[in-house]
């Protein structure tokens, strides 16, 4: 059975953030290896942290937004082997920096870990995640440290409004208005917003309780927010089920009405 590979972008405040919590990483591990009987996974690492710290050396150096990029994928690589190494054999044991070496790591493998994969200006690993998805054609998953999108930002904000469902066109506009900069703090950057509109691809934002991820990856109701076009395609993996099942109950009402009119006609 050719399972479906799913791509996780895992925010690096959630690996390694100012205070480590080991019991979380294990906590996601346990979350991915249970779903391997149904799904092949590609985890993008973001820097987090770490790659904020470099930066704000960095910058205050006043070295350029390249070398500060730079310094930020060096700590999204960092991450990712931390990751191999914490999953073991059943994931990759060279660190790719292409997309065809992900993709042919996903034949033997269960789980391909990567950061970033090269340097392209104003964009995170996020836009590798996304780049990704397209390249494998698959839906995406973004696991951040908030538990989906906001009207503001919820860390700050008291009146932050939770955001469920949303377009990919809305989302792009929404992405566009916060100023690019490396190390950025937001759900996803512009350029990872600009690639899920261009090439349709099912994302989801889930934050830090897992109890939301490994819902997600059993089709369960799970808190989180949906982003694709039309309000079919925003459907949750349970709505989506609904929308299945009126479907083929309006195809079955339809050929009993079908079949009454002609019996009524002969």
């Amino acid at each position: 059975m050719n399972k479906k590979t799913i791509v996780l972008s895992l925010g690096g405040s959630l690996i390694v953030p100012e205070k480590v919590n080991p019991k979380w990483l294990e906590q996601f591990k346990k979350v991915i290896e249970k779903s391997y009987n149904q799904y092949k996974f590609v985890v993008v690492c973001g820097g987090g942290f770490v790659a904020r710290e470099y930066i704000t050396i960095l910058k205050y150096e006043h070295k350029s937004k390249k070398q500060q990029s730079f310094a930020g994928i060096a700590a999204t690589r960092m991450n990712a082997r931390l990751m191999m190494q914490l999953f073991g054999s059943p994931a990759n044991s060279e660190l790719p920096i292409t997309m065809k070496e992900v993709k042919n790591m996903l034949v033997k493998n269960k789980a391909v870990f990567c950061g970033a994969l090269r340097y392209a200006p104003s964009q995170t690993s996020d836009s590798t995640a996304a780049n990704l998805a397209s390249y494998l054609k698959t839906d995406f998953i973004n696991i951040t440290n908030v538990s989906g999108l906001y009207s503001s930002n919820p860390l700050k904000s008291k009146n932050a409004k939770f955001i469920s469902k949303i377009s990919w066109q809305n989302f792009e506009k929404k992405a566009r208005s916060i100023k690019y900069k490396p190390g950025q703090h937001f759900v996803l950057d512009q350029k990872a917003a600009m690639l899920i509109k261009k090439h349709k691809i099912k994302t989801y934002i889930v934050g830090s309780n897992l109890k939301n991820l490994d819902n997600l990856l059993n089709n369960k109701h799970f808190r989180g927010t949906v982003i694709a076009g039309s309000k079919k395609q925003c459907a949750t993996p349970c709505q989506k089920l609904l929308f299945l099942n009126m479907s083929k109950f309006r195809r079955i009402s339809s050929t009993v009405r079908t079949r009454g009119s002609e019996a009524v006609k002969n």
